[in-house]
């Protein structure tokens, strides 16, 4: 043989070798082949073996395996005016390989912007407390919505899940002071309720401990008991009521049988009259009548009415001027100094009173 037929079997070869690989194809069971012939679409291809005409048929392989999608975080303003960040991710998958090719170009980035605007636009339209407490709602309403605008391209929507809510600093210190707040009230509430109930069994066992009063005693030694454990430095021992009610009658009876009446603890003093002096020294039918219980009489002996005598005016001693010396001062101005005894019974003393010790009265 030549060499020129050697080269040419050679170039069959390879050409052969060429035109084999293109044309046979192994698809994986996720994977299935779109060919277009001519530009026209075949039916779908796949998986395993396939062969296709070299450079009449064009395949494009279309995965069936569910994708992920990570949506970046959002800027949204809730439907009650709170600005909070968003981020959540989605799942889709392939479930017609010929429409996701003839629908959209590209399916994927088609499925990703959908899912943001959907995301801006649904949370947009829920309260800010729906968005924390109602999270499986919002997920289902979400991927209803991006489903119902990926379907037409083949393309299922199985799971959109809310990741994160990134909440303002203030509006975290005011969600927090609510939840505070709650759970203060519902302490006192579960209190009430508590003090309610120990009132309704202190009711009971006081109805009990009155049929029982012996009981009352054990209760009272086993309360001791309990404070003694607890290594206290002071006691209160509590005394019955019954043993105070005791010592009373013991009293009672004890000043009966002296012959007194037994004074009551809570009566009050009598009160004290006093009779005016001149009411007794004038009246003959007061001076007469005796004197009731309680009351005081003051006594003071009548003057004699034919010795009787204006008071004297004391006499009037010219004030020195404060620019006198003391020194230069007459000593009829001078006031002689007087005990506190002597003055004081010279200022509470009339100018004209009688003498006690005989009927005769001396005038100054």
């Amino acid at each position: 043989m030549s060499t020129a037929v050697l080269v040419g079997l050679g170039v069959a070869v390879l050409v052969v070798l060429l035109l084999a690989a293109a044309a046979v194809h192994v698809l994986p069971e996720y994977e299935r082949g779109v060919i277009f012939r001519l530009g026209r679409i075949q039916p779908l291809k796949g998986p395993g073996l396939i062969v296709i005409i070299p450079v009449v048929d064009r395949l494009t392989r279309v995965t069936l395996r569910t994708q992920t999608y990570d949506i970046p975080p959002q800027d949204i303003i809730t439907r009650d005016n709170v600005t909070v960040r968003v981020n959540a991710v989605t799942y889709f998958n392939v479930v017609d390989a010929i429409r996701s090719v003839l629908s959209i170009d590209d399916y994927r980035f088609g499925t990703q912007q959908i899912a943001q605007t959907t995301l801006r636009s649904i949370l947009g339209q829920t309260s800010l407390d729906d968005l924390l407490t109602k999270r499986d709602e919002v997920n289902q309403r979400l991927q209803q919505v991006i489903d119902s605008v990926t379907d037409p391209w083949g393309v299922k929507v199985t799971i959109v899940e809310v990741k994160d809510v990134i909440l303002p600093e203030g509006m975290r210190r005011a969600m927090a002071r609510q939840a505070e707040s709650e759970r203060d009230r519902r302490a006192k509430v579960i209190h009430a309720l508590g003090e309610k109930e120990a009132a309704t069994n202190l009711g009971e066992a006081a109805v009990v401990l009155e049929a029982h009063p012996a009981a009352l005693q054990l209760r009272v030694l086993s309360t001791l008991l309990e404070v003694g454990s607890e290594h206290n430095s002071t006691i209160a021992f509590p005394i019955p009521m019954e043993f105070l009610r005791t010592l009373d009658t013991g009293r009672a009876a004890t000043v009966a049988g002296n012959g007194h009446p037994a004074p009551s603890p809570s009566a009050a003093a009598p009160p004290v009259t006093t009779v005016p002096p001149a009411t007794a020294a004038h009246d003959p039918q007061a001076r007469k009548q005796p004197t009731p219980p309680g009351v005081r009489r003051r006594h003071r002996p009548t003057p004699d009415r034919k010795n009787r005598c204006p008071p004297a005016r004391p006499p009037t001693r010219p004030r020195p001027s404060a620019a006198t010396p003391r020194a230069s001062r007459p000593a009829s101005s001078v006031r002689p100094r007087r005990s506190a005894r002597s003055a004081t019974a010279t200022s509470s003393s009339p100018a004209c009173w009688p003498s006690w010790s005989s009927s005769a009265s001396s005038c100054t």
